[in-house]
């Protein structure tokens, strides 16, 4: 089994930003891809960014384009997400996901990843 664990949450004002780290432990894979997805209240949980194995390919949803950057250290098993110039409508629990096959055009898919960590509030003010 592998547990992810989020960290670096938090409340922002708007225009501000936040680190989010992703912590891969357990039966460790070095070939996992990870995504980052979130899920606001009421509302369905949704693609953010995916990063490949070794982080030659990074997706990202439309929405952050330009504002989130997803990042990956395989010698300590993390991943990151970078968000910046946050939005209210940035606002989310987010969670870290990591998945055992290779990311094809299946990456913004919530059944592509096989872990998911617990999240991780963030909370954009205006």
């Amino acid at each position: 089994q592998v547990q992810l664990a989020e960290s670096g949450g938090g409340l922002v004002q708007a225009g501000g930003s936040l680190r989010l780290s992703c912590a891969a432990s357990g039966r460790t894979f070095s070939s996992d891809a990870r995504g980052w997805f979130r899920q606001a209240p009421g509302k369905e949980r949704e693609f953010v960014a995916a990063i490949d194995w070794n982080g030659s390919n990074t997706y990202y949803s439309d929405s952050v384009k330009g504002r989130f950057r997803i990042s990956r250290d395989n010698a300590e098993n993390t991943a990151y997400l970078e968000m910046n110039i946050l939005q209210p409508e940035d606002t989310a629990v987010y969670y870290c996901a990591a998945g055992l096959a290779p990311l094809g055009s299946n990456y913004y898919l919530r059944n592509t990843y096989n872990y998911w960590g617990q999240g991780t509030q963030v909370t954009v003010s205006s």
